[in-house]
């Protein structure tokens, strides 16, 4: 019997395939899981994802990427699935040709015409008898991503996918969700928010019943099973949307307090705080990731907390709170024992502390020379010139394959416009393009405006990210242009009181329903903002994320200068 699992990224489905497998070996049949543990068992489909994942490929059109996605499933198939058949009761597969199917045709929009032939031939005849769509709030999977990341010791460059923003995602689900509608005779919905160990439950018992009576019958149960729709609670004003939003938050604690302690970042103040504090015992570090930038007396409460335990975590979370009372304190305190943290603090600083602490690491290691050179962005200055210079000097030729020398160079020179900036940039750009196009923030020259607009269609996110406060009628168009697929390009509106802005939010309040809440700003006191939350807390009374931009309106978080998290 095969069973493949799918669903977009973060939504549980390497976790759940994983658990059920050692349950139903535990029962005591013979189960083959060709991704265990969230590699496949080919290294040569491994090898296929990660070419395929990587962002320096940059270059990866969107036909070459689905046929990539499709030959890592031929090789799989081949290499360990025919196989594993033969020899074993159950093979599980977490991902299978569907994944490129809705990559490519609701992900990348190819037409039907190109994957349909190559899907059928690359299947040959082969189809699961059961897929298991592992579903779930693309919110409460961005955190689960989000707090992936925080346990990875080492920078790699980020996923192709991620360079087009939350929208992909979006997308993906829905084409998911498609697929399971027009094939529910084989595919059944998981919806995965509850606790794990019931969706585990479910997933086993399906899958058993499958195995014992057919896969018809196990699914004709599983939906009379299906617990009936969540009713919406009517929210009409900022303060029913915090006590619902805070009421999500409890919910999820006590299965995932890492992804409680995430939904609450950028967030401060009453009924926020002692949630905070109650959830760093069991989440500690998705606690002090929230609390980045937060200058807060409960954030440096929760600082001075972690710092013996987690000095490295207490200085991350400072990023803009260095500037507040105590920041530089604590920065002092913890700085020897963490410090490639502490200089990660230092970005954007120019003032003689930061220097003496960036010429003394510098010194210390070759990756600590990356990172004191990553810290100098914006900063123009002769004396950030020459650091730069001399790690050019020193390793320029390891940036044709050097990405993290790459990225750091690129980084530094964010925001700067000059000709020594646009050398290192361009140097940077084969190694780290990514780190290299977002270094364009701040920068409008005629070069610059080349890169986004011959970049825009591979990261949109990366290009919106670099028009933050830039109000020229290109940016305009390049938003435009992009903000149905891609919700970044509302990014950087905080606040703004401007007819063009104003269109963006019209045309998306129900495209992107809670990031218009988000940019806002200021604005949602006056009366056209207070209008349009209104309307959005009418129409998406159940959207997690809308709830929690409109619940740091309820704290008046909306008034502060603060850099707000990434959450959609």
């Amino acid at each position: 019997m095969f069973v493949v699992f799918e669903g977009i990224d973060g939504s549980g489905k390497t976790t759940i395939s994983n658990r059920v497998a050692a349950a139903l070996t535990a029962e005591g049949l013979s189960v083959k899981h060709l991704r265990a543990e969230g590699k496949f068992v080919s290294p040569v489909s491994e090898g296929i994802r990660e070419f395929g994942r990587n962002s320096q490929n940059w270059d990866l059109s969107w036909q070459a990427e689905f046929l990539l996605y499709v030959a890592r499933d031929v090789q799989l198939i081949h290499e360990a699935l025919r196989p594993a058949l033969a020899d074993h009761d159950l093979v599980l597969a977490d991902r299978f040709l569907y994944t490129p199917e809705v990559l490519g045709r609701h992900g990348r929009r190819l037409p039907e015409s190109f994957t349909r032939p190559i899907l059928s031939a690359a299947a040959d005849g082969l189809e699961p008898d059961l897929v298991i769509l592992v579903d779930v709030d693309p919110t409460f999977a961005r955190a689960r991503r989000k707090l992936r990341k925080l346990s990875e010791q080492q920078a790699k460059p980020p996923s192709r996918k991620g360079l087009s923003g939350v929208g992909l995602q979006q997308r993906l689900r829905r084409g998911y969700l498609e697929m399971a509608s027009e094939h529910p005779e084989r595919w059944v919905v998981l919806e995965n928010e509850d606790a794990l160990e019931r969706s585990v439950e479910r997933a086993v018992g399906l899958i058993r019943a499958a195995h014992r009576e057919g896969a018809s019958r196990a699914i004709a149960r599983f939906r009379a099973e299906t617990k009936l729709a969540r009713s919406t609670t009517p929210v009409s004003t900022t303060k029913e949307a915090l006590s619902a939003f805070l009421k999500v938050v409890d919910d999820v604690s006590d299965r995932e307090p890492r992804v409680a302690a995430y939904l609450l970042g950028g967030m401060f103040g009453p009924q926020v705080d002692e949630r905070r504090q109650a959830l760093y015992e069991r989440a500690p570090d998705a606690v002090l990731a929230a609390s980045r930038d937060l200058p807060d007396p409960a954030s440096f409460e929760l600082r001075r907390r972690a710092r013996r335990e987690h000095p490295g975590l207490s200085l991350r979370s400072l990023g803009l709170a260095l500037r507040s009372p105590g920041g530089w304190e604590l920065w002092e305190e913890l700085a020897e024992l963490a410090p490639a943290d502490a200089l990660l603090c230092l970005t954007a600083v120019d003032d003689e502390r930061a220097w003496r602490a960036r010429e003394r690491f510098y010194e210390a290691s070759p990756a600590l020379a990356e990172l004191a050179i990553a810290s100098l962005v914006g900063i123009g200055s002769a004396r950030a010139e020459q650091l730069r210079s001399r790690l050019f000097e020193e390793r320029g030729r390891e940036l044709s394959l050097g990405y993290d020398v790459s990225r750091a160079l690129a980084r530094s020179v964010t925001g700067l416009g000059d000709e020594a900036a646009w050398r290192f940039r361009r140097a940077a750009r084969p190694a780290a393009p990514v780190a290299a196009l977002a270094s364009l923030v701040g920068v409008s020259d005629t070069e610059s405006w080349s890169w986004r607009t011959e970049a825009l269609r591979r990261a949109p996110k990366v290009v919106m990210a670099t028009l933050r406060e830039r109000t020229e009628e290109a940016a305009w168009r390049l938003r435009q242009s992009v903000v149905a697929d891609c919700k970044e390009a509302l990014d950087g509106l905080q606040g703004v009181d401007s007819e063009p802005a104003w269109a963006l939010r019209e045309a998306s309040q129900d495209v992107w329903p809670s990031t218009v809440v988000k940019t806002l700003g200021r604005l949602a006191d006056g009366p056209r903002g207070d209008a349009l939350l209104e309307r959005q807390l009418q129409k998406y009374p159940d959207n997690v994320s809308l709830l929690k931009h409109v619940s740091s309106i309820a704290l008046g978080l909306h008034r502060l200068d603060l850099n707000p998290d990434e959450s959609s």
